[in-house]
């Protein structure tokens, strides 16, 4: 008896377990809420991993949006939400990337891209390509957006022309961005780069778990302090507009 016991509470666990796979997920509930939002954009922020044998997967976002096209954009880092494993095995390799965004033409996406390549780089409405002292082209923002600038970590981390053309072509052919390969290997976007890192770098989030087998291991990590502010924050950046 005490044998069929276990089996039963086993199988209503594994069946939590399988069911929280069909949960509807955040960014799909996000695009849902902004339906009458002109243009914006959503970012991963963090992810985290708690727990040994049941696990708990947790995402957190950043949103830029914009109220109409000529609105300045704002900026919204949201609480933690729970998320399936499959959801969160999908977008291992994507922290820091934009996973979600609709444009000023009215297109909802969920191409993955470094943050800002759909709305705001290479739009001329916010500023152009200017050519460096060594031939190559970057995108510079104009004055009036220049809190886009330190907001996407652009002074560090400049775009490159054919960073961007790249990108359009991987995403007309719906495949991810993650940028050129750069330092020690890795792509110049998503989990583990310098440009992720340098925009969170007080996440404990690490490359080396961006795989199946690591979300499965005994092992956990940690999240950043900003999980721990309960309420989500929503900054509206200075600047002003036209040209």
């Amino acid at each position: 008896m005490k044998n069929k016991s276990c089996i039963v509470i086993f199988m209503l666990l594994l069946s939590a377990c399988s069911n929280n796979d069909f949960q509807k997920n955040p960014v799909d509930q996000m695009i849902k809420e902004m339906t009458d939002t002109p243009i914006y954009s959503i970012m991963l922020y963090d992810m985290d991993v708690e727990g040994t044998f049941f696990k708990d997967y947790q995402h957190q976002y950043r949103i830029l949006k914009q109220s109409s096209p000529e609105a300045e954009p704002e900026e919204q880092i949201t609480d933690w939400y729970k998320v399936s494993e499959s959801f969160f095995n999908s977008h291992a390799n994507d922290m820091g990337m934009e996973i979600a965004a609709k444009t000023a033409e009215g297109e909802v996406t969920k191409s993955v891209s470094p943050p800002g390549y759909s709305n705001y780089v290479g739009n001329p409405q916010y500023g152009h390509w200017q050519q460096g002292a060594g031939g190559n082209s970057f995108w510079a923002f104009y004055g009036q957006y220049a809190f886009l600038s330190s907001m996407l970590n652009l002074a560090t981390f400049p775009v490159r022309r054919s960073y961007y053309d790249d990108y359009r072509g991987y995403r007309q052919s719906g495949r991810p961005y993650y940028g050129p390969v750069v330092n020690n290997g890795r792509r110049a976007y998503g989990t583990g780069s310098a440009y992720t890192t340098a925009a969170k770098p007080n996440t404990r989030w690490s490359s080396s778990r961006s795989s199946s087998s690591a979300f499965r291991s005994g092992n956990r990590t940690s999240r950043s302090g900003s999980r721990y502010n309960s309420s989500s924050s929503m900054r509206s950046r200075g600047g002003g507009f036209g040209k």
